[in-house]
């Protein structure tokens, strides 16, 4: 026993000498420093050193008689501090300023700013909460959100920032601490706020551990009350201590003190912890050796002001052994009684002059003995700079936590098979969660007041997204479930498969009384916009899960739980910052967009980017039609015209040749019986894709079925409403007759061919592709697409016929035809061999927004898998993506199209690499794609409103222009 205890004192010895050799107030040029606090120090008054121990609270968003009230007190009673509460940071960095110009001694400044300036300053930055990031695994991560936290403070003029927290919540029931503490470990807590604290003070920022000796555990507030913690000194040192200790072997600059009742250290239980010698002095600076500055918690507070008067509560916080007085409440009445306490020398002028000379160390370790006015230019633009979201974004992805992933049921995957809805929990927004799902494939937001008409609508779903969503406005919102959540969610898991995903406290997660029903189970902590719209990305694999539990919640889930789940390829949607690409050079697509809507080169518009697999630029613009009735969202889908060539045939084509069910060296009679003897009989598959088969380029041959003496749509060949025999439906009330299919492959066998060999590009090829297509798999190239790539893919917006799937107003209209179809043609195809054909062509007639058109092109990207489905091998894409006829001047490849070889053609920007491919269609669509920078862009527009001669935006090129701006901004940003 006597062995224990005399190595127990060694250690806690051991532990001493090693916090004493630290000293976080001392400069690298330490003689400096002295020189010139000693210099300062020995012209100060009485009243000037007094000044220097208060922090008085300052406003930026107040009047100004606030204002005079600081400036006074600046200037009459020498106050060398000030914390600034809420406000702007422009007004701030004014006021800022002012009072440092009327102060003798230049100011410290302070600031309470635990998730960023925007605990306290509008239109400012903030971080997540210290719970979330105690999920992080990756402490240089912490480290970073130190650095730029530090950045925010140093460019607003703040020298001191009271974060952060180290408190190690054991209480779940905390009032105050809770998401603030980065969770219930000491290790955790610990190696956290040191990354933070080195991160803050690398940028001339000192740091804060608070509140000393420790507020984890705690079911009241100190704002309000007095909390008692009724802990031995053992259990003390062995938790709530051990963080503090290692923060000041790791240098941390500065402590504040809480105010508590802690009967094991202080006898007074009515004395709170901030105001006892017993704490301050002997505990913090005796036993643990800390030699930076230690600072009150904020005296308004009713766990210290309710213990006496404003003044006697000062002078008791100095007597205590506190260096600074934050927040004190009667700066005149507290410097009487200082100087009253000098005179009964209760208070030693040695004392007065060790927290003063501390003071001013701090000072000058934070660059006041250089001071210069902060700069007022450009103050919210470096507040809120991209570079904050790329951090938040990685913080975010590092912090969501799996804690139950029964059957792999995340990532969601599987899509084709998924029928999905979404039900919103809690008392908070979930719209950008909901939105950012519908990105991924087609999920219903269902909703209903009564629980059993809910469970009946969800009958029809083979998966429940739960999302619980709590305010996000501070970290001490309530979290817990209403009793109603409770029993909706047990009933919608016991009849479903279900993932929880959790917006708020994983604390929220001790009232569930059952998980057993629950398939899924992950915390993303905050119910922010940016948290939610990363967790609904993470549930289909955008990127691995990764994060721990930094609590536990009862025998459930232990702390430090976390399933680590992989992602999948799938398409990310983030900000140009995060893929290496400039958002301000990037932005000159919006004055290009500016300029298309000015001169009516269309009427509105979809433009995505992509680099890497991340969507970096997804915008919708103008409107459906010039009446400007519809604005343009990102859900709506256009008329993709020859985009279809390879975002519907191509792909089947592909397929069919891994299947061996065509090659690319057979003939046209070898596989189309009608074309055997024809003057197309040996024409290879392999030139028509090339657009090297000398076929004409198209046949107009709706001209066919005109009446000769009228020239309007003949009788033989139309009728208004459907009949047996008129069973095609080329628009609204027009119908083909079914025989003129026939027709139709009649006229190519039978058209001319070109004399020259050469290219030339033709639809002709697309209509012979299908028909090949339709025999080998027995299907319509319709039902093909859909069952073999878009319901995998998730590309729930991609479709033939869209008016069977969407209503009219989700649709936009291309043409008002006069010349065939006499209407404006609105969810029927453009191209008018394809809506002789019913619609589905393989030439034209599929409709998409450009977030699925990007799917297609992002799986051919990455070599034919998409989603952790392989949908074609990476030899077929390449076998395709590659000019046959380069030496005849064709720069086609097997169907897609390629960059020019001839520089007077504007395919591309003539910015993009040679294995880059893509497609442009007649009703002013277009994407392209580059391996060599993994850059994917889609244009979609409906140029061709309100009649096809409007070439604007063909003849000015602005789609390939803006493919140069992207170019342009990946260049800037490499």
């Amino acid at each position: 026993m006597k062995r224990k205890v005399f190595t127990f004192l060694i250690l806690i010895f051991v532990q001493i000498i090693q916090a004493q050799k630290v000293d976080p107030l001392l400069a690298k040029d330490s003689i400096a420093q002295n020189v010139w606090v000693d210099s300062i120090i020995k012209n100060m008054s009485v009243d000037e050193k007094i000044g220097q121990l208060f922090m008085i609270q300052a406003y930026s968003n107040k009047d100004k008689k606030h204002e005079e009230f600081i400036s006074n007190m600046v200037t009459k009673y020498h106050v060398g501090n000030i914390i600034f509460m809420q406000g702007t940071p422009d007004k701030q960095v004014i006021l800022n300023n002012k009072y440092q110009q009327l102060a003798k001694i230049p100011l410290m400044v302070g600031f309470d700013g635990e998730w960023g300036l925007d605990m306290r300053l509008k239109n400012t930055y903030r971080f997540p909460w210290n719970m979330s990031l105690g999920a992080i695994q990756d402490t240089k991560l912490l480290k970073e959100v130190g650095n730029r936290i530090g950045k925010h403070c140093k460019r607003v003029g703040i020298h001191i920032n009271f974060a952060p927290v180290v408190d190690v919540n054991t209480n779940a029931n905390n009032p105050i601490i809770g998401n603030r503490s980065f969770g219930e470990s000491k290790e955790n807590v610990a190696e956290k706020a040191i990354a933070f604290t080195r991160g803050m003070q690398e940028e001339g920022v000192l740091a804060n551990a608070k509140h000393f000796p420790g507020h984890g555990d705690t079911s009241a507030d100190s704002h309000h009350t007095l909390p008692t913690i009724n802990f031995s000194e053992q259990r003390l040192d062995s938790i709530e201590l051990y963080p503090f200790k290692k923060m000041f072997e790791a240098g941390v600059g500065s402590v504040m003190t809480a105010h508590l009742s802690i009967p094991a250290l202080e006898r007074n239980s009515k004395l709170p912890s901030s105001l006892s010698k017993n704490v301050v002095t002997n505990l913090l600076q005796h036993k643990l050796g800390f030699k930076g500055l230690i600072i009150t918690d904020g005296l308004n507070m009713k766990g210290a002001a309710n213990y006496s008067t404003p003044a006697e509560i000062d002078v008791a916080a100095i007597l205590a052994g506190n260096d600074l007085l934050l927040i004190p409440q009667d700066v005149p009445g507290s410097i009487k009684l200082i100087k009253k306490a000098l005179e009964g020398r209760e208070l030693s002028e040695a004392r007065l002059n060790h927290s003063v000379k501390k003071i001013l160390k701090a000072k000058y370790l934070v660059g006041l003995n250089k001071y210069k006015p902060i700069v007022t230019k450009n103050i919210s633009k470096d507040l809120n700079s991209p570079y904050d979201e790329v951090l938040h974004r990685k913080l975010i992805k590092n912090s969501i936590t799996v804690l139950k992933n029964k059957d792999d049921i995340l990532p969601i995957q599987n899509l084709k098979e998924k029928k999905i809805a979404y039900v919103s929990l809690g008392d908070d927004n979930g719209s950008s969660f909901y939105k950012m799902l519908e990105n991924y494939t087609r999920v219903d937001k269902v909703s209903e007041k009564h629980l059993s008409t809910l469970l009946q609508k969800l009958k029809k779903y083979n998966l429940v997204v739960i999302g619980f969503h709590k305010s996000n406005k501070n970290p001490w919102k309530s979290y817990k479930f209403s009793n109603k959540n409770l029993v909706w969610l047990q009933e919608i898991a016991r009849n479903n498969n279900v993932i929880l995903d959790v917006f708020t406290s994983p604390y929220s997660l001790l009232q569930v009384p059952s998980f057993t029903n629950i398939e899924g189970v992950l915390i993303s902590y905050q119910n922010s916009k940016l948290a939610q719209e990363l967790s609904a990305q993470a549930l289909f694999g955008a990127f691995a899960l990764k994060g721990k539990l930094p609590v536990s919640i009862k025998n459930e889930f232990k702390l430090g739980c976390g399933l680590f789940v992989d992602g999948l390829d799938v398409l990310q949607y983030t900000i140009p910052e995060e893929a290496g690409v400039s958002s301000e050079k990037l932005s000159i697509i919006d004055k290009r967009i500016d300029t298309i809507l000015k001169e009516k080169m269309t009427p509105g518009g979809q433009v995505l980017v992509a680099k890497n697999g991340k969507v970096i630029y997804n915008k919708s613009f103008g409107y459906h039609t010039l009446e400007k009735k519809y604005p343009v969202k990102d859900s709506d889908v256009y008329d993709l015209a020859s985009l279809t060539k390879i975002l519907a045939s191509l792909p089947m084509i592909m397929k069919a040749e891994e299947e061996r069910k065509i090659s690319l060296f057979s003939s046209l009679g070898d596989v189309l019986p009608r074309y055997r003897k024809s003057n197309k009989d040996t024409l290879l598959l392999k030139e028509v894709l090339s657009h090297y088969g000398r076929l004409r380029s198209w046949i107009p041959f709706y001209l066919n079925t005109k009446d000769e003496d009228t020239g309007q749509n003949s009788s033989k060949f139309y009728r208004k409403k459907r009949t047996h025999r008129f069973a095609i439906k080329v628009a609204k009330n027009l119908y083909l007759a079914k025989e003129y299919r026939d027709s139709i492959y009649k006229y190519i066998v039978d058209s001319e061919q070109r004399t020259r060999l050469g290219y030339k590009y033709s639809d002709l090829g697309y209509y012979i592709f299908k028909e090949i297509l339709e025999r080998k798999y027995k299907k319509r190239l319709d039902k093909l697409v859909e069952e073999q790539y878009y319901q995998s893919l998730g590309a729930n917006r991609m479709t033939y016929l869209p008016l069977n799937k969407f209503k009219k107003n989700e649709i936009v209209p291309t043409e008002k035809d006069t010349y065939y179809r006499n209407q404006l043609v609105h969810g029927y195809v453009h191209d008018m061999g394809a809506a002789m054909l019913g619609g589905v062509g393989g030439h034209a007639g599929l409709f998409a927004n450009a977030n699925d058109v990007a799917k297609m092109m992002q799986m051919f990207l990455q070599d034919g898998s998409y989603g952790g489905h392989k949908y074609l091998e990476p030899e077929t894409i390449h076998k395709f993506n590659k000019r046959y006829y380069a030496e005849k001047k064709v720069r086609r490849g097997l169907g897609f199209d390629k960059p020019q070889l001839n520089p007077d053609v504007k395919a591309t920007c003539g910015c993009v690499s040679d294995v880059s491919f893509g497609h442009s269609g007649f009703t002013g669509t277009y994407t392209w794609a580059d391996p060599a920078t993994g850059v994917l862009y889609v244009f979609l527009s409906n140029r061709v409103y309100p009649t096809m001669k409007n070439y604007g935006l063909v003849k000015s090129n602005m789609r390939t222009k803006i493919q140069q701006d992207i170019q342009d901004a990946i260049l800037m940003a490499e």
